[in-house]
């Protein structure tokens, strides 16, 4: 692979696909060709890379020969759809949807916290789903240092977790609330600006949503802990870009804040923002367009002596998909991972 990676990433025109289009390019990933992939009705635009406007094409079976490494971004049922071809044509695909993520056979990869499982994979690697990713870059260097026994987080997740289009309806229904008009919601069920309401994803017998359980289903399986317990509330809300989170752990021994922020202030990935004098902790504000995880109010939970809280904020479309999706491609580069160990098994 020294001559460089053929990549075609599928779902281009989407904001996460633009975002890895952007970040191909400011992360000097070794490009040796590109394919833009999208539905039939986005073919024929173009996306600027390197100076270059490149086509966008509808996806075909022909559209993975010759390609090295797919990054999928076009929702679950596509990647589900196209897998068993990509995977033939010899590629390796970075996914980003849920579709295989609780698969036994897929790795689920957050390279800060276990860049080893994707030397295992048989040509599919799950992106772990945003919320998940943030959290675990923040938490896993505390739970590395001393296992978790019970993690409680609390989500603020912004509009762009729905992607582009939710993006610009709350924009479209802030300025409908600011004109006194009533506003109207297509891409979400309720209107979110100046508004919140529990994630929307499908509920199941337990009450908790597809969203909550992606988070503790999928943080088991990064951190190798299938006894971790953990419970999640999630909640959208009236912000354009960067989620947010209130984490609660608890140790099995008391664990001080001062030694928490030595241990984040040099964790990668992370960045810690306190200023305890000014109030100021993170904010999506500025965590937007931001690679790192921002992490502060770290203080003791005065309810639990082993008990520790502390604040996220992270950008969703950033580090919560397109950077984990492009370190991990990083990563395969890296380790000379595109070969794959095992025969594929994907039908």
């Amino acid at each position: 692979m020294s001559q460089g990676i053929n990549v075609a990433i599928l779902g281009a025109t989407g904001a996460v696909g633009t975002e890895l289009l952007e970040l191909l390019e400011s992360r000097k990933f070794p490009v040796a060709s590109l394919k833009l992939l999208a539905s039939q009705r986005s073919a024929g635009t173009t996306l600027p890379f390197k100076g270059e406007n490149i086509p966008v094409e509808a996806v075909s079976e022909e559209s993975f020969q010759g390609v090295d490494l797919v990054l999928a971004s076009a929702g679950g049922s596509t990647s589900k759809a196209w897998a068993k071809t990509i995977v033939e044509a010899g590629a390796v695909m970075v996914d980003n949807s849920s579709a295989f993520r609780m698969d036994s056979q897929v790795p689920l990869v957050v390279p800060e916290i276990n860049p080893e499982a994707a030397a295992g994979h048989q040509g599919i690697i799950a992106n772990p789903n945003c919320t998940t990713i943030l959290m675990g870059i923040a938490v896993y260097p505390l739970h590395r240092d001393r296992p978790i026994k019970r993690l409680v987080v609390s989500t603020y997740q912004s509009a762009s977790g729905a992607g582009a289009r939710a993006m610009e309806e709350l924009k479209t229904q802030a300025k409908a609330i600011l004109a006194n008009e009533t506003p109207t919601a297509e891409a979400f069920p309720y209107p979110l600006a100046f508004n919140l309401f529990p994630h929307n994803s499908p509920l199941n017998e337990q009450g908790y949503c597809e969203e909550e359980v992606k988070m503790i289903k999928e943080t088991r399986k990064i951190f190798n802990a299938p006894q971790l317990q953990i419970t999640a509330t999630c909640v959208r809300v009236p912000v354009l870009r960067a989620h947010s989170e209130a984490v609660n752990l608890e140790f099995d021994e008391p664990f001080s804040p001062q030694q928490a922020k030595e241990i984040l202030a040099s964790a990668p990935g992370v960045k810690l923002v306190e200023d305890w004098q000014a109030n100021y902790f993170p904010m999506p504000i500025d965590a937007t367009g931001r690679d790192e995880v921002l992490v502060g109010r770290i203080r003791q939970d005065i309810s639990h002596p082993c008990g520790l809280e502390l604040w996220l904020c992270g950008d969703q479309i950033r580090k919560g998909a397109a950077l984990n999706a492009v370190q991990i491609a990083e990563l395969l580069v890296k380790e000379n991972l595109f070969k794959r160990s095992v025969s594929a098994v994907f039908v």
